[in-house]
């Protein structure tokens, strides 16, 4: 039994409704129902009666609620009393640039509202070169696209982000509407991340399975340029949605990418659990939170969040 088991049936005995509950917690209601239905069989008992209305406890469910609450309550007791320990200590984190552009700021401000005393080395760089430097230990952590088994890294999936056409609006040729498929965009010139770098993978993978080829007028290793490149109207680029943020509304035209097999998984690799600092760890955390958190407020758009 795991504690977000206990608040997941904790939000939906208090919602009354498992729909409701889902909702809240950012979840899609089977998901839900079936982590309700692992707890009644790891119990052994029927916790809720379900009904065309919602739900309720049953004489089990409502004492299993009681102290479900409780322990709740003693948990969040020790994470503030560890929060409380003032831990300290340094840590590397790393960002790719687009990520960064809706991550970072959040990012920092958690980490210096938990744990003040922990000083926070933040990296902004392109995916790839963010693998070399955890590969390297130049970092303790990163959020990266594609994790290497080769390697002793310590992966959790985090969320996966749609991908979007980003041009100027005069720029001939465009799909109309906000959304389009790889066919729709096929003709046009792009400006992307040259060949090692996870998005123009991705990319690639996206347009071959289409049986087409992405046309690829500029390689630009750096996300502020290749931005003043798309503004200059001769190209477009595909980015995730991370990169909207720092995008004015208007100041270009944006369609997402509906094809079902394009999106871009957020990883958070770190080194091996032994090599990790304290203060390592607890950015770790942070950092999942935070992004999760933004996920779930519909600040960061994504097609799937992975849970903890």
């Amino acid at each position: 039994m795991e504690l977000r088991q206990l608040r997941y049936f904790v939000r939906v005995v208090e919602a009354g409704s498992i729909g409701r509950a889902a909702q809240s917690i950012g979840m899609v209601t089977s998901a839900l129902s079936q982590q309700i239905s692992r707890l009644e069989g790891e119990l052994s008992t029927r916790l809720l009666r379900r009904s065309a209305s919602g739900v309720e406890p049953t004489d089990a469910g409502l004492a299993f609620f009681r102290q479900a609450q409780l322990a709740l309550r003693h948990a969040d007791d020790a994470v503030q009393a560890a929060q409380q320990a003032r831990l300290a200590g340094h840590v590397s984190v790393g960002l790719p640039s687009t990520t960064a552009a809706i991550l970072g700021a959040p990012f920092v401000q958690a980490m210096n509202e938990r744990y003040p005393d922990i000083r926070l080395h933040l990296v902004e760089a392109l995916s790839g070169h963010l693998s070399d430097m955890l590969n390297g230990r130049l970092l303790d952590l990163a959020i990266v696209f594609q994790a290497e088994s080769a390697r002793r890294w310590s992966v959790t999936p985090l969320l996966d982000e749609p991908l979007f056409l980003l041009a100027r609006p005069d720029m001939p040729g465009l799909p109309v509407g906000d959304t389009t498929r790889i066919e729709a965009i096929a003709h046009l010139p792009l400006v992307l991340p040259s060949g090692r770098h996870g998005l123009r993978a991705l990319v690639n993978n996206a347009f071959q399975q289409s049986g087409r080829t992405p046309l690829v007028a500029v390689e630009v290793d750096g996300l502020p340029v290749l931005m003043d490149v798309v503004q200059l109207g001769h190209v477009a680029t595909i980015q995730p949605s991370s990169a909207m943020a720092r995008i004015a509304p208007g100041q270009l035209h944006m369609a997402r990418i509906d094809d079902a097999h394009l999106f871009r998984p957020n990883l958070l690799a770190s080194l091996s659990e032994d090599e990790l600092s304290p203060a390592a760890l607890a950015a770790r955390l942070v950092l999942a939170d935070v992004s999760r958190a933004l996920a779930r407020e519909g600040k960061w758009p994504v097609v799937a969040l992975h849970d903890s």
